[in-house]
């Protein structure tokens, strides 16, 4: 009986091990093959970290802001952003996003790049269109990636030797490579939080401030027919974000005035460039798609005398009773330019969750 026991026993011994042994190579083999998905898979969510939603509230009075649902803004990756704008690692040569978007200028500089003025990071949430031309499209999301892929030319691998950036990019990408998407969808998310929402004018419209004399009668005349900017520089966020030829030359004898044609090719398209935003405008010292007026004073007065009625000027500009200009008085033009200037926005200038993070 006893013989039988212990040979019944070590049966009994020898299958529990076997099945622990089975199970064992089971959950390894699972293990590892859930190890290998996750390195093969950039796109793989790490979840040690966990994002803090972050909203980015538009004025009451601006258009709804529309964000897209794969880079829904979050403290950390905004944070990320930031770091990345101010960062020359991003370039070969030393340059960095803030080195030509100065928030002392409202993230415009008074440099010109290749001849061009630089165009004003502020307020992009809103924009579909970019550059002078429109020759960038789509989100800030494509139009940062050109800035890295394209434009900077970022190296991809120097940036992966960045020890604080591959493990910032890891707990908030869940990748372990740095690709050009993560360093794009991160400085769209920090670009998105560059909103102009407090200029004088901004507190005008809420009730919270007054326009003196001649600002209130440049904005009268900016916003009706007899000064007739507002059909571009649409109330409140000062652009209608699409192409224009308002009538700045009557021969384009240069590549760069030849506008969006460059692009399209179609003769309809000469001259036309993207309405820039007016917002902290009288920051600026270059005016104009090549930085031909260096005042406001001379930009209302081409507005007022100086538009060339080529074949497809916009027929805002030549509108019955504009045929010969606006025929604007001394006064009147002092006065857009005093309304201009309460589109200068103090506060961002100043706001240091938009400065350097170092």
């Amino acid at each position: 009986m006893e013989g039988m026991f212990f040979q019944w026993y070590h049966k009994v011994l020898h299958r529990v091990i076997m099945v622990g042994l089975i199970a064992f190579l089971v959950g390894a083999s699972t293990l590892s093959a859930c190890k290998k998905n996750n390195d093969d898979n950039p796109s793989s969510t790490d979840s040690t970290v966990v994002l803090t939603p972050y909203e980015i509230i538009a004025p009451a009075h601006f258009p709804i802001l529309e964000i897209p649902n794969d880079n829904k803004p979050t403290v950390e990756r905004i944070k990320l952003g930031r770091m990345l704008y101010y960062d020359t690692l991003l370039s070969n040569d030393g340059r960095a996003c803030a080195g030509c978007h100065l928030q002392s200028k409202g993230f415009a500089t008074d440099l010109l790049y290749q001849g061009v003025p630089v165009l004003p990071h502020e307020n992009l949430a809103w924009n579909s269109n970019f550059m002078w031309e429109a020759s960038k499209q789509g989100t800030l999301e494509d139009v940062m990636l050109f800035e890295v892929q394209t434009f900077f030319a970022t190296n991809l691998e120097k940036v992966n030797q960045n020890t604080t950036y591959r493990q910032l990019v890891k707990k908030y990408f869940g990748v372990n490579k740095i690709t050009y998407k993560e360093l794009s969808y991160s400085l769209a998310q920090f670009v998105r939080t560059l909103i102009s929402r407090d200029t004088k004018y901004d507190r005008f419209i809420r009730g919270e401030a007054a326009l003196n004399y001649d600002e209130l009668q440049g904005r009268n005349l900016f916003f009706s027919e007899r000064g007739d900017c507002f059909h571009c520089h649409i109330n409140p966020v000062m652009t209608d974000n699409q192409l224009h030829n308002i009538g700045l030359d009557s021969l384009y004898t240069k590549v760069l005035d030849k506008g969006y044609f460059n692009l399209s090719g179609k003769v309809s398209d000469l001259g036309k460039f993207r309405t820039p935003n007016l917002r902290n405008v009288a920051l600026r010292k270059y005016l104009m798609h090549d930085g031909r007026y260096s005042s406001l004073e001379e930009v209302v007065e081409f507005y007022n005398s100086g538009v060339h009625k080529v074949f497809n000027v916009d027929p805002i500009m030549t509108k019955p009773g504009k045929e010969n200009g606006l025929n604007l008085t001394a006064q009147e033009k002092k006065q857009i330019v005093s309304f201009l200037q309460t589109l200068t926005d103090y506060t961002m200038l100043a706001d240091t969750a938009l400065s350097a993070p170092y």
